[in-house]
């Protein structure tokens, strides 16, 4: 991130990739190992450029590959803590039950109604907060009234609890999104609320489709994203209002790195193949 300058970002909202999650990304990291040194890449940066005292957030879960849980959780939160961040909190973000069918997980149990076959239906991911370093709480002065939270969202959302019932974004062929593993924008709008003031600057460093940079930009928060797939460009354009026609007065800086690459054709076609074995299985 080195067209950041240091200290400059005010909040951290991101979702890195799910490992080799198989049909999300199946075949994206050579393994683990390869996961887990981006992930401290990443922590260095937001180490930097991330503002004294300032949070960062990450959607994410753990993730079983072939019959193997791997620890996605306690790894981003032991990379970020050993990286110089405060552990501050876990919000647990809960998906409506009806939105998830029986699996082949906990069918086995079904199939097979007898001990040591249970394997649960995941409804639910985990929000990690971090903190880099103390926060120097500012005196609030009238500058800061635009920002001040609205006590009755707060309270009849249930912000102030450690679980978030938020509905997940559906997988609906006509949506702008398809086959990609986009967060609900009320996950963001919620966390920029809280941790950051109007005028601040918000960082997404796995952009995806563009929900954090949107959200931002709805309440009158500076953005950056990083998104390493060329072929997701237009998507993020068109959900922030820039195509097909600039439809926002706001001033948008694009630079493609030589570093972009073009993934999701060869990840949809690694979806494909998986879930046509999943049907003959």
């Amino acid at each position: 991130m080195k067209e950041i300058p240091s200290g400059s970002v005010h909040l951290v909202v991101t979702s890195p990739p799910y490992f080799n999650a198989p049909f999300d990304y199946p075949g994206l990291f050579k393994d683990y190992d390869e996961f887990l040194g981006l992930i401290r890449a990443v922590a260095k940066e937001l180490r930097r450029v991330l503002a004294p005292g300032r949070i960062a957030c990450f959607v994410t879960q753990d993730i079983r590959i072939e019959g193997k849980l791997y620890p996605v959780v306690a790894d981003i939160n032991r990379i970020m803590m050993e990286e110089g961040f405060i552990y501050r909190d876990r919000i647990i973000w809960r998906k409506p039950e009806g939105y998830i069918r029986i699996s082949r997980r906990s069918g086995v149990q079904i199939q097979h109604p007898y001990p040591m076959y249970f394997y649960p239906d995941n409804i639910f991911e985990e929000i990690l907060i971090l903190q880099n370093g103390e926060y120097r709480y500012p005196k609030i002065t009238p500058e800061f009234e635009s920002s001040k939270i609205n006590i009755r969202e707060f309270i009849g959302g249930k912000w102030y609890l450690s679980v978030w019932d938020i509905t997940n974004v559906l997988p609906l062929k006509v949506r702008l999104e398809k086959g990609i593993a986009a967060f609900p924008e009320e996950i963001p709008r919620r966390l920029i609320k809280l941790f950051s003031f109007v005028g601040e600057t918000v960082l997404d460093p796995f952009l995806g489709s563009g929900t954090t940079t949107k959200v931002a930009r709805q309440l009158c928060r500076n953005s950056y994203g990083y998104e390493i797939d060329l072929e997701l460009k237009p998507i993020i354009l068109e959900k922030i209002g820039y195509s097909p026609y600039p439809l926002v007065d706001d001033s948008i800086e694009i630079y493609e790195r030589e570093d972009a690459r073009r993934l999701r054709t060869f990840l949809q076609n690694r979806i494909a193949m998986q879930r046509s074995i999943t049907n003959r299985a």
